[in-house]
Protein backbone atom coordinates (compact mmCIF):
# COMPACT_ATOMS: atom_id res chain seq x y z
CA UNK A 1 0.00 0.00 0.00
CA UNK A 2 2.91 2.39 -0.61
CA UNK A 3 1.87 3.42 -4.12
CA UNK A 4 1.53 7.20 -3.92
CA UNK A 5 2.02 10.48 -5.74
CA UNK A 6 3.04 13.91 -4.42
CA UNK A 7 0.72 16.50 -5.98
CA UNK A 8 1.55 20.21 -5.79
CA UNK A 9 -1.57 22.32 -6.51
CA UNK A 10 -0.45 25.62 -8.06
CA UNK A 11 -3.20 28.15 -8.75
CA UNK A 12 -2.35 31.37 -10.60
CA UNK A 13 -5.40 33.37 -9.49
CA UNK A 14 -4.55 33.91 -5.84
CA UNK A 15 -6.61 36.76 -4.34
CA UNK A 16 -3.82 38.09 -2.13
CA UNK A 17 -0.80 37.40 -4.38
CA UNK A 18 -1.84 36.93 -8.04
CA UNK A 19 0.59 34.76 -10.00
CA UNK A 20 2.03 33.50 -6.70
CA UNK A 21 3.64 30.25 -7.99
CA UNK A 22 5.71 32.28 -10.50
CA UNK A 23 7.06 34.82 -7.98
CA UNK A 24 10.84 34.91 -8.03
CA UNK A 25 12.56 34.01 -4.76
CA UNK A 26 16.28 34.69 -5.02
CA UNK A 27 16.53 33.54 -8.65
CA UNK A 28 14.02 30.65 -8.60
CA UNK A 29 10.21 30.73 -9.06
CA UNK A 30 8.27 29.69 -5.96
CA UNK A 31 6.81 26.57 -7.60
CA UNK A 32 10.30 25.35 -8.58
CA UNK A 33 11.52 25.84 -5.00
CA UNK A 34 8.54 23.85 -3.67
CA UNK A 35 9.26 21.07 -6.19
CA UNK A 36 12.94 21.03 -5.18
CA UNK A 37 11.99 20.51 -1.51
CA UNK A 38 9.80 17.53 -2.48
CA UNK A 39 12.62 16.15 -4.66
CA UNK A 40 14.80 15.88 -1.55
CA UNK A 41 12.43 13.13 -0.35
CA UNK A 42 11.28 11.23 -3.47
CA UNK A 43 12.26 10.78 -7.09
CA UNK A 44 10.93 13.51 -9.40
CA UNK A 45 8.82 10.87 -11.20
CA UNK A 46 6.62 10.70 -8.07
CA UNK A 47 5.93 14.46 -8.09
CA UNK A 48 3.30 16.26 -10.17
CA UNK A 49 2.27 19.93 -10.32
CA UNK A 50 -1.46 20.47 -10.91
CA UNK A 51 -2.36 23.90 -12.31
CA UNK A 52 -5.04 25.79 -14.22
CA UNK A 53 -2.56 28.19 -15.81
CA UNK A 54 -0.56 27.86 -19.05
CA UNK A 55 2.32 30.03 -17.79
CA UNK A 56 2.83 27.71 -14.81
CA UNK A 57 2.43 24.70 -17.12
CA UNK A 58 5.13 25.99 -19.50
CA UNK A 59 7.49 26.87 -16.63
CA UNK A 60 7.20 23.33 -15.25
CA UNK A 61 7.84 21.80 -18.66
CA UNK A 62 10.92 24.03 -19.06
CA UNK A 63 12.24 22.78 -15.70
CA UNK A 64 11.48 19.09 -16.39
CA UNK A 65 8.72 19.00 -13.75
CA UNK A 66 5.76 16.68 -14.34
CA UNK A 67 2.68 18.87 -14.71
CA UNK A 68 -1.03 18.47 -15.48
CA UNK A 69 -3.57 21.07 -16.59
CA UNK A 70 -6.64 20.99 -14.36
CA UNK A 71 -9.94 22.88 -14.35
CA UNK A 72 -10.10 26.57 -13.49
CA UNK A 73 -13.37 25.75 -11.68
CA UNK A 74 -11.78 23.66 -8.90
CA UNK A 75 -13.20 24.88 -5.58
CA UNK A 76 -10.00 24.21 -3.62
CA UNK A 77 -6.51 22.77 -3.91
CA UNK A 78 -7.86 19.45 -2.63
CA UNK A 79 -10.42 19.41 -5.46
CA UNK A 80 -7.47 19.93 -7.83
CA UNK A 81 -5.70 16.91 -6.30
CA UNK A 82 -8.97 14.97 -6.71
CA UNK A 83 -8.98 15.84 -10.41
CA UNK A 84 -5.48 14.38 -10.71
CA UNK A 85 -6.72 11.24 -8.89
CA UNK A 86 -9.41 10.74 -11.55
CA UNK A 87 -6.67 10.43 -14.19
CA UNK A 88 -3.83 8.83 -12.21
CA UNK A 89 -4.95 6.22 -9.69
CA UNK A 90 -2.79 5.70 -6.59
CA UNK A 91 -3.49 4.38 -3.10
CA UNK A 92 -2.95 7.81 -1.59
CA UNK A 93 -1.86 11.32 -2.60
CA UNK A 94 0.49 13.62 -0.71
CA UNK A 95 -0.60 17.23 -1.15
CA UNK A 96 2.19 19.79 -0.73
CA UNK A 97 0.88 23.31 -1.29
CA UNK A 98 2.56 25.24 -4.12
CA UNK A 99 3.11 28.21 -1.80
CA UNK A 100 5.42 26.26 0.55
CA UNK A 101 8.85 27.02 -1.00
CA UNK A 102 10.78 26.21 2.21
CA UNK A 103 8.67 23.29 3.43
CA UNK A 104 10.71 20.91 5.56
CA UNK A 105 11.61 17.69 3.65
CA UNK A 106 11.58 15.82 6.98
CA UNK A 107 7.91 16.79 7.40
CA UNK A 108 7.10 15.48 3.92
CA UNK A 109 8.92 12.24 4.75
CA UNK A 110 7.03 11.94 8.04
CA UNK A 111 3.61 12.29 6.40
CA UNK A 112 4.52 9.76 3.70
CA UNK A 113 5.63 7.23 6.33
CA UNK A 114 2.47 7.85 8.38
CA UNK A 115 0.33 7.42 5.25
CA UNK A 116 2.04 4.10 4.49
CA UNK A 117 1.08 3.00 8.00
CA UNK A 118 -2.49 4.37 7.74
CA UNK A 119 -3.24 4.35 3.98
CA UNK A 120 -6.99 4.81 4.49
CA UNK A 121 -6.69 7.89 6.72
CA UNK A 122 -6.91 11.57 5.81
CA UNK A 123 -3.77 13.01 7.44
CA UNK A 124 -2.54 16.57 8.06
CA UNK A 125 0.31 18.18 9.97
CA UNK A 126 0.38 20.68 12.83
CA UNK A 127 2.85 22.55 14.98
CA UNK A 128 2.57 24.59 18.18
CA UNK A 129 1.97 28.36 18.05
CA UNK A 130 4.25 30.42 20.29
CA UNK A 131 3.88 33.79 18.58
CA UNK A 132 0.82 35.95 19.35
CA UNK A 133 0.91 37.48 15.85
CA UNK A 134 0.42 34.02 14.34
CA UNK A 135 -2.33 33.21 16.83
CA UNK A 136 -4.36 36.31 15.90
CA UNK A 137 -3.59 36.29 12.16
CA UNK A 138 -6.62 35.48 9.91
CA UNK A 139 -4.18 34.09 7.34
CA UNK A 140 -3.01 31.24 9.60
CA UNK A 141 -5.35 28.23 10.06
CA UNK A 142 -5.55 27.19 13.71
CA UNK A 143 -6.61 23.70 14.77
CA UNK A 144 -8.10 21.94 17.78
CA UNK A 145 -7.93 18.17 18.07
CA UNK A 146 -9.04 15.30 20.28
CA UNK A 147 -6.86 13.39 22.72
CA UNK A 148 -6.44 10.65 20.08
CA UNK A 149 -5.08 13.22 17.60
CA UNK A 150 -8.14 13.47 15.34
CA UNK A 151 -9.17 16.93 14.19
CA UNK A 152 -12.18 18.54 15.88
CA UNK A 153 -12.22 21.84 13.98
CA UNK A 154 -10.06 24.25 11.97
CA UNK A 155 -10.48 28.03 12.00
CA UNK A 156 -8.88 31.29 10.99
CA UNK A 157 -10.01 32.66 14.35
CA UNK A 158 -7.73 32.41 17.42
CA UNK A 159 -8.72 29.02 18.86
CA UNK A 160 -8.85 27.58 21.48
CA UNK A 161 -9.91 30.85 23.07
CA UNK A 162 -10.99 32.13 26.49
CA UNK A 163 -12.68 35.14 28.11
CA UNK A 164 -9.54 37.24 27.73
CA UNK A 165 -8.90 36.00 24.15
CA UNK A 166 -5.30 35.34 25.25
CA UNK A 167 -2.85 32.78 23.87
CA UNK A 168 -2.52 29.93 26.36
CA UNK A 169 -1.92 26.87 24.16
CA UNK A 170 -2.59 26.72 20.43
CA UNK A 171 -1.56 24.95 17.24
CA UNK A 172 -1.44 25.86 13.55
CA UNK A 173 -1.81 23.78 10.44
CA UNK A 174 1.23 22.71 8.42
CA UNK A 175 0.06 22.55 4.80
CA UNK A 176 1.10 18.99 3.95
CA UNK A 177 -1.65 16.37 3.66
CA UNK A 178 -2.28 12.76 2.70
CA UNK A 179 -5.54 11.78 1.02
CA UNK A 180 -6.62 8.20 0.23
CA UNK A 181 -8.06 7.74 -3.26
CA UNK A 182 -11.60 7.01 -2.00
CA UNK A 183 -11.70 10.07 0.26
CA UNK A 184 -10.89 12.34 -2.69
CA UNK A 185 -13.65 10.74 -4.73
CA UNK A 186 -16.21 11.55 -2.00
CA UNK A 187 -14.75 15.02 -1.31
CA UNK A 188 -14.91 16.11 -4.96
CA UNK A 189 -18.51 14.88 -5.40
CA UNK A 190 -19.65 18.14 -3.73
CA UNK A 191 -20.28 20.86 -6.30
CA UNK A 192 -20.08 23.66 -3.74
CA UNK A 193 -18.29 24.17 -0.45
CA UNK A 194 -19.92 22.83 2.70
CA UNK A 195 -21.23 25.51 5.14
CA UNK A 196 -18.33 25.65 7.63
CA UNK A 197 -15.77 25.17 4.87
CA UNK A 198 -17.24 28.18 3.05
CA UNK A 199 -17.31 30.40 6.17
CA UNK A 200 -13.73 29.60 7.22
CA UNK A 201 -12.37 29.07 3.67
CA UNK A 202 -10.61 25.93 4.95
CA UNK A 203 -11.23 22.74 3.02
CA UNK A 204 -10.41 20.21 5.75
CA UNK A 205 -13.64 21.34 7.39
CA UNK A 206 -15.44 19.70 4.47
CA UNK A 207 -14.03 16.32 5.53
CA UNK A 208 -15.22 16.96 9.11
CA UNK A 209 -18.68 18.03 7.93
CA UNK A 210 -19.21 14.96 5.75
CA UNK A 211 -18.16 12.57 8.51
CA UNK A 212 -14.47 11.83 7.88
CA UNK A 213 -11.87 11.71 10.63
CA UNK A 214 -8.69 13.69 9.99
CA UNK A 215 -5.57 12.36 11.69
CA UNK A 216 -3.26 15.18 12.86
CA UNK A 217 0.48 14.55 13.27
CA UNK A 218 3.07 16.82 14.86
CA UNK A 219 5.58 18.43 12.50
CA UNK A 220 8.35 21.04 12.66
CA UNK A 221 7.70 24.79 12.73
CA UNK A 222 10.04 25.46 9.79
CA UNK A 223 7.43 25.79 7.03
CA UNK A 224 6.01 29.19 6.03
CA UNK A 225 3.04 29.31 3.67
CA UNK A 226 3.33 32.39 1.45
CA UNK A 227 -0.09 34.06 1.69
CA UNK A 228 0.92 37.71 1.92
CA UNK A 229 3.76 40.06 0.98
CA UNK A 230 5.06 39.93 4.56
CA UNK A 231 5.27 36.11 4.28
CA UNK A 232 7.23 36.54 1.04
CA UNK A 233 9.69 38.92 2.74
CA UNK A 234 10.22 36.39 5.58
CA UNK A 235 10.87 33.54 3.13
CA UNK A 236 13.31 35.61 1.06
CA UNK A 237 15.31 36.42 4.22
CA UNK A 238 15.44 32.72 5.17
CA UNK A 239 16.51 31.67 1.65
CA UNK A 240 19.19 34.37 1.64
Amino acid sequence: MSDFLIVIPARYKSKRLPGKPLIDIKGLPMIVRTFNQCKKVVNSSKILVATENKKIFRLCKKNNINVMMTSSKCLTGTDRVAEVAKRIKKNFYINVQGDEPICNPEDIKKIINTAKKYPNAVINGFTEIKDKKIFYSPHIPKIVFRKDGNLIYMSRAPIPSNKNRSLIKAWRQVCIYSFPYKSLKVFSSFKKKTPLEAIEDLELNRFIEIGYQVKMIRMSNKSIAVDTNSDLIKVKKIVK
